[in-house]
């Protein structure tokens, strides 16, 4: 049976490292704790559990209203048990939320608001929850609360990319954010125009080099035949490509040790080998290492 239904996926950031640290008896108990909690706060929203997929949760709800203010409410309310976590138990929740079609069968569900949610949560960094366009037009009248364009994305596997707004969950939000209301011209604010404006600033020691999105792709590497160049002897040769996809700047490793990515104001890494992620905002990217090294050769990098 296909119903139009908000899916939302939550996911554990950085368990990896959790089963590293702490082994597999503990960290699982941890995980299952923490996706157990996600799903009880979900519940009591009126969300449906469908089920726990390792450290994810997968929740449909009927609408996007009660999705977002479940989800808002989750990352409030889990940013204070993390306060309380020690440092190598630390998974903050990364969130991605999807409206569209979903075939339910049994106790299972299938379709493509499942499978962006999915992958929104992939691609968002730790503490942060992105919500496709459908979402924001499903009758959603939240006046006081605030949200972020953040643009077209690429979604893995399909053709068109996906309009994303990151919500921001946190108190006492800035003004420059933008406030989305009923009703919203999704299309007048989205075009290749934008990309005339946008630009990612890569730092590294003394070297500052900004690229404008038609700039991409370029590389970051040992040779001195790539655009931004990092003369260190565990920086490969062509470490890493910035490419311009469908609105976002999206790194891509290359590497045989592959990169450390790291967003300001999380408290996880992202580790990527021949995998790729969605930068945005501010941050730091270590080639070859991990920002564990003191002498990491490290990147910083500020999307824009």
């Amino acid at each position: 049976m296909s119903v139009q239904s908000t899916v939302v996926f939550a996911d554990l950031f950085g368990s990896t490292g959790v089963f590293e640290a702490l082994g597999n008896a503990k960290a699982t108990e941890l995980v299952t704790q923490a996706t157990a909690w996600v799903a009880q706060r979900c519940s009591a929203h009126g969300g449906r559990v469908v089920k726990f997929l390792g450290d994810g949760v997968l929740i449909i709800f009927e609408d996007s209203t009660k999705a977002v203010l479940a989800v808002m409410d989750l990352q409030r309310s889990y940013q204070q048990l993390l306060g309380h976590m020690p440092p190598k138990a630390y998974m903050p929740l990364r969130i991605g939320v999807a409206r569209g079609g979903v075939e339910l069968v049994a106790d299972d569900c299938y379709g493509d608001a499942v499978n962006i949610a999915a992958r929104l949560s992939e691609l968002t960094g730790p503490h942060q929850i992105w919500v496709n366009s459908e979402a924001m037009q499903d009758g959603f009248d939240l006046p006081d609360e605030r949200f972020r364009l953040l643009g077209p994305i690429h979604i893995r596997g399909r053709a068109e990319p996906c309009r994303v707004y990151q919500i921001e969950w946190q108190e006492n939000l800035g003004s420059e954010l933008l406030t989305i209301h009923e009703g919203f011209d999704l299309s007048s604010r989205f075009s290749d125009r934008d990309a005339l404006g946008a630009h990612i600033e890569l730092k590294w020691l003394d070297q500052k080099k900004s690229f404008n999105a038609f700039d991409l792709p370029i590389h970051i590497g040992r040779t001195h035949q790539v655009e931004f160049v990092v003369t260190d002897a565990r920086v490969s040769r062509t470490h890493a490509r910035l490419d311009w996809r469908n609105g976002s700047v999206v790194l891509v490793d290359l590497s045989s040790y592959g990169c450390w990515v790291r967003f300001a104001g999380s408290g996880s890494d992202l580790l990527l080998r021949r995998e790729e992620c969605v930068l945005h905002g501010n941050g730091e990217i270590s080639l070859g290492t991990p920002f564990s090294d003191p002498s990491a050769p490290v990147v910083g990098f500020a999307v824009t």
